[in-house]
Protein backbone atom coordinates (compact mmCIF):
# COMPACT_ATOMS: atom_id res chain seq x y z
CA UNK A 1 0.00 0.00 0.00
CA UNK A 2 2.83 2.40 0.82
CA UNK A 3 4.41 1.76 -2.57
CA UNK A 4 1.11 2.69 -4.27
CA UNK A 5 0.76 5.87 -2.20
CA UNK A 6 4.38 6.89 -2.75
CA UNK A 7 4.12 6.33 -6.52
CA UNK A 8 0.90 8.38 -6.65
CA UNK A 9 2.50 11.19 -4.62
CA UNK A 10 5.49 11.33 -6.94
CA UNK A 11 3.32 11.47 -10.06
CA UNK A 12 1.08 14.17 -8.59
CA UNK A 13 4.13 16.26 -7.63
CA UNK A 14 5.63 15.84 -11.09
CA UNK A 15 2.56 16.19 -13.31
CA UNK A 16 -0.50 17.34 -11.37
CA UNK A 17 0.50 20.16 -9.01
CA UNK A 18 -1.65 22.64 -10.94
CA UNK A 19 -4.69 20.35 -10.99
CA UNK A 20 -7.63 20.82 -8.64
CA UNK A 21 -7.74 18.64 -5.51
CA UNK A 22 -10.83 16.83 -6.82
CA UNK A 23 -8.98 15.94 -10.04
CA UNK A 24 -6.03 14.58 -8.05
CA UNK A 25 -8.37 12.49 -5.88
CA UNK A 26 -10.19 11.16 -8.97
CA UNK A 27 -6.86 10.28 -10.61
CA UNK A 28 -5.70 8.29 -7.57
CA UNK A 29 -9.07 6.53 -7.34
CA UNK A 30 -8.80 5.51 -11.00
CA UNK A 31 -5.92 3.22 -9.97
CA UNK A 32 -7.75 1.61 -7.03
CA UNK A 33 -8.88 -1.64 -8.65
CA UNK A 34 -9.85 -5.22 -7.92
CA UNK A 35 -11.56 -7.12 -5.12
CA UNK A 36 -12.56 -5.30 -1.98
CA UNK A 37 -10.62 -2.21 -3.08
CA UNK A 38 -12.93 -1.83 -6.08
CA UNK A 39 -16.05 -1.97 -3.88
CA UNK A 40 -14.43 0.48 -1.43
CA UNK A 41 -13.68 2.88 -4.32
CA UNK A 42 -17.27 2.64 -5.66
CA UNK A 43 -18.67 3.47 -2.21
CA UNK A 44 -16.30 6.42 -1.79
CA UNK A 45 -17.15 7.75 -5.26
CA UNK A 46 -20.86 7.61 -4.39
CA UNK A 47 -20.16 9.52 -1.16
CA UNK A 48 -18.10 12.10 -3.06
CA UNK A 49 -20.85 12.55 -5.65
CA UNK A 50 -23.44 13.13 -2.88
CA UNK A 51 -21.10 15.45 -0.93
CA UNK A 52 -21.11 13.04 2.02
CA UNK A 53 -17.37 12.31 2.14
CA UNK A 54 -14.77 13.99 4.34
CA UNK A 55 -12.15 13.45 1.60
CA UNK A 56 -11.35 16.79 0.00
CA UNK A 57 -7.62 16.48 -0.72
CA UNK A 58 -5.36 13.74 -1.97
CA UNK A 59 -3.58 13.59 1.41
CA UNK A 60 -6.93 13.00 3.12
CA UNK A 61 -7.55 10.21 0.57
CA UNK A 62 -4.18 8.62 1.41
CA UNK A 63 -5.04 8.75 5.13
CA UNK A 64 -8.42 7.16 4.44
CA UNK A 65 -6.79 4.40 2.39
CA UNK A 66 -4.37 3.66 5.22
CA UNK A 67 -7.09 3.72 7.88
CA UNK A 68 -9.64 1.67 5.95
CA UNK A 69 -7.14 -0.95 4.86
CA UNK A 70 -5.52 -1.36 8.26
CA UNK A 71 -2.24 0.47 7.79
CA UNK A 72 -2.46 3.28 10.28
CA UNK A 73 1.21 4.17 10.43
CA UNK A 74 4.50 3.43 8.74
CA UNK A 75 5.83 2.07 12.02
CA UNK A 76 2.97 -0.44 12.32
CA UNK A 77 3.53 -1.59 8.74
CA UNK A 78 7.24 -2.05 9.41
CA UNK A 79 6.55 -4.00 12.61
CA UNK A 80 4.14 -6.29 10.75
CA UNK A 81 6.78 -6.92 8.07
CA UNK A 82 9.51 -7.43 10.67
CA UNK A 83 7.46 -10.10 12.43
CA UNK A 84 6.94 -12.09 9.23
CA UNK A 85 10.21 -11.72 7.31
CA UNK A 86 12.21 -14.94 6.92
CA UNK A 87 15.41 -15.95 5.17
CA UNK A 88 13.80 -18.87 3.35
CA UNK A 89 15.82 -19.96 0.31
CA UNK A 90 17.67 -16.63 0.03
CA UNK A 91 21.28 -16.12 0.97
CA UNK A 92 21.86 -14.71 4.41
CA UNK A 93 23.21 -11.51 2.86
CA UNK A 94 19.92 -11.02 0.95
CA UNK A 95 17.97 -11.63 4.17
CA UNK A 96 20.15 -9.19 6.14
CA UNK A 97 19.70 -6.43 3.55
CA UNK A 98 15.91 -6.82 3.50
CA UNK A 99 15.81 -7.07 7.30
CA UNK A 100 17.76 -3.80 7.64
CA UNK A 101 15.39 -2.07 5.22
CA UNK A 102 12.31 -3.27 7.10
CA UNK A 103 13.79 -2.64 10.56
CA UNK A 104 14.53 0.99 9.74
CA UNK A 105 11.61 2.98 11.10
CA UNK A 106 10.05 0.05 13.00
CA UNK A 107 10.97 1.41 16.42
CA UNK A 108 12.62 -1.92 17.27
CA UNK A 109 16.12 -1.86 18.70
CA UNK A 110 18.32 -3.84 21.06
CA UNK A 111 17.13 -7.28 22.22
CA UNK A 112 13.68 -7.20 20.47
CA UNK A 113 15.36 -6.44 17.14
CA UNK A 114 17.88 -9.26 17.65
CA UNK A 115 15.09 -11.71 18.51
CA UNK A 116 13.16 -10.85 15.33
CA UNK A 117 16.34 -11.26 13.27
CA UNK A 118 17.08 -14.64 14.87
CA UNK A 119 13.49 -15.81 14.37
CA UNK A 120 13.75 -15.22 10.61
CA UNK A 121 17.16 -16.86 10.17
CA UNK A 122 17.35 -20.38 8.81
CA UNK A 123 17.48 -22.82 11.75
CA UNK A 124 20.93 -24.27 11.07
CA UNK A 125 22.59 -20.85 10.99
CA UNK A 126 20.67 -19.66 14.05
CA UNK A 127 21.71 -22.76 16.04
CA UNK A 128 25.38 -22.52 15.05
CA UNK A 129 25.56 -18.89 16.12
CA UNK A 130 23.64 -19.43 19.36
CA UNK A 131 25.85 -22.42 20.26
CA UNK A 132 29.10 -20.61 19.45
CA UNK A 133 31.68 -20.31 22.20
CA UNK A 134 31.08 -16.55 22.15
CA UNK A 135 27.61 -15.95 20.68
CA UNK A 136 26.90 -12.58 19.06
CA UNK A 137 25.45 -9.96 21.38
CA UNK A 138 24.49 -7.07 19.08
CA UNK A 139 22.34 -6.95 15.95
CA UNK A 140 25.42 -5.98 13.93
CA UNK A 141 27.36 -9.00 15.21
CA UNK A 142 24.42 -11.34 14.51
CA UNK A 143 24.10 -10.05 10.97
CA UNK A 144 27.83 -10.04 10.20
CA UNK A 145 28.48 -13.50 11.60
CA UNK A 146 25.36 -14.99 10.00
CA UNK A 147 26.46 -13.73 6.57
CA UNK A 148 30.00 -15.05 7.13
CA UNK A 149 28.72 -18.44 8.28
CA UNK A 150 26.35 -18.69 5.31
CA UNK A 151 29.14 -17.82 2.86
CA UNK A 152 31.46 -20.41 4.43
CA UNK A 153 28.73 -23.06 4.33
CA UNK A 154 28.05 -22.26 0.67
CA UNK A 155 31.77 -22.43 -0.15
CA UNK A 156 32.08 -25.84 1.56
CA UNK A 157 29.02 -27.17 -0.27
CA UNK A 158 30.42 -26.01 -3.63
CA UNK A 159 33.74 -27.71 -2.87
CA UNK A 160 31.95 -30.87 -1.76
CA UNK A 161 29.96 -30.85 -5.00
CA UNK A 162 33.14 -30.39 -6.98
CA UNK A 163 34.84 -33.33 -5.19
CA UNK A 164 31.79 -35.54 -5.62
CA UNK A 165 31.73 -34.74 -9.33
CA UNK A 166 35.40 -35.63 -9.66
CA UNK A 167 34.87 -38.91 -7.78
CA UNK A 168 31.94 -39.85 -9.98
CA UNK A 169 33.98 -39.06 -13.08
CA UNK A 170 36.74 -41.36 -11.79
CA UNK A 171 34.22 -44.11 -11.00
CA UNK A 172 34.42 -43.88 -7.21
CA UNK A 173 31.46 -44.36 -4.93
CA UNK A 174 31.20 -43.95 -1.16
CA UNK A 175 29.94 -46.44 1.38
CA UNK A 176 28.15 -45.36 4.55
CA UNK A 177 31.35 -45.45 6.59
CA UNK A 178 33.07 -42.97 4.29
CA UNK A 179 35.33 -45.65 2.77
CA UNK A 180 36.05 -45.03 -0.89
CA UNK A 181 35.38 -48.02 -3.14
CA UNK A 182 36.29 -48.19 -6.76
CA UNK A 183 33.93 -49.78 -9.22
CA UNK A 184 35.16 -53.06 -10.62
CA UNK A 185 35.06 -54.27 -14.21
CA UNK A 186 33.48 -57.49 -15.52
CA UNK A 187 36.29 -59.78 -14.22
CA UNK A 188 36.53 -58.17 -10.78
CA UNK A 189 39.45 -56.04 -11.98
CA UNK A 190 39.65 -52.56 -10.50
CA UNK A 191 38.54 -49.92 -12.99
CA UNK A 192 40.31 -46.58 -13.06
CA UNK A 193 43.29 -45.72 -11.07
Amino acid sequence: MSAFINAARIYIRMKMTEEAATTQVAWVLSYVQGGIAEAWKDNLMDELAKGESEVETVEQLFSKIRNDFGETSEEERKIKQLRTIEQGSRTCNEYVQEFKKVARGSGYEGRPLIEEFKRGLNGAIRRKLAEAEEPPTTIGEWQERAVRLDRNRDRVERRRGCWEGMRRAQGETRSQGGVVWRKRGPHNAEVGG
